[in-house]
């Protein structure tokens, strides 16, 4: 369940105009007081019946439960005043983007891309700009557990890449947009060349002849990176990935991690 405060603003359209009143009386307030029904009530001129019908409309089962969750949050709220406005809005931004992240998770289709990576001989990993820093993150969590895969970052070798690919290779794409014309060309290629195709992307509405494609989150002026890094929703995704990759045949994956981790161990000294 999201914040008290988030779970009003999505039920308003569905209010009636004195629940309205009420939503807004509770996402305008930012002081601490006595919020019992018989107090609120008095306040906006409401019966106790109208709020539990307003907490229960809220998905609370009454108006204490939703009243013990609003209280915890403001209390939060208002010991993080010393912080300036622009900390709490990147907070605010991240924290909303997570939550985001895990309401469109589909674990079925995460599975069934975790199942292709181990049935691929080599993957590929590509991506330009912010998508490019992800997907080389990615290629190298995933490389230290023994994957032959390699991120490509720069839009003339994704294309080679693309046109060399073949029924042996699994193409990751990342693209926010799902329409960057680098990468949704060579998927294009690389498909017709028979390579398996994941796709990453946070457009519900991209029309890409893909495998599987992994939604994840977006906010308004997430791609060109002015809020916050645009890398951060495709990260988390790439954590939830790393896991279910890991859960299949973990004894052989963790031998291979930590032969990756001694070879590097015996680098530095």
């Amino acid at each position: 369940m999201g914040s008290v405060k988030h779970l009003m603003m999505e039920e308003y359209e569905n209010m009636t105009s004195v629940e309205q009143s009420i939503a807004d009386f509770f996402i305008k307030n930012e002081e601490y007081m006595d919020f019992s029904a018989r107090n609120i009530s008095r306040i906006l001129y409401i019966s106790n019946a109208t709020l539990s019908r307003f907490a229960k409309k809220c998905g609370y089962k009454g108006y204490r439960e939703l009243v013990f969750d609003y209280e915890k949050e403001l209390q939060e709220q208002i010991n993080e005043d010393s912080i300036s406005e622009l900390a709490k809005k990147v907070k605010c931004t991240y924290g909303g983007l997570l939550e985001e992240v895990f309401q469109q998770l589909d674990e079925e289709k995460i599975c069934q891309a975790a199942e292709m990576v181990s049935s691929y001989k080599r993957v590929l990993v590509c991506g330009l700009g912010s998508s490019g820093y992800a997907a080389s993150e990615m290629a190298f969590r995933m490389m230290r557990l023994g994957l032959q895969i390699q991120s490509v970052t720069d839009s003339q070798v994704i294309q080679m890449a693309a046109a060399v690919a073949d029924e042996d290779c699994l193409m990751i794409a990342i693209s926010l947009s799902g329409n960057t014309q680098t990468i949704t060309e060579a998927i294009r290629i690389a498909k017709s060349r028979g390579a398996g195709v994941v796709l990453i992307t946070a457009n519900r509405e991209a029309e890409i002849d893909c495998d599987v494609v992994l939604y994840t989150a977006t906010s308004r002026n997430l791609d060109q990176g002015i809020a916050i890094s645009p890398q951060f929703p495709i990260l988390v995704l790439t954590d939830i990935f790393y896991g279910y990759y890991f859960k299949n045949d973990t004894k052989i994956k963790r031998q291979r991690y930590h032969m990756t981790l001694e070879t590097l161990n015996k680098k530095k000294s």
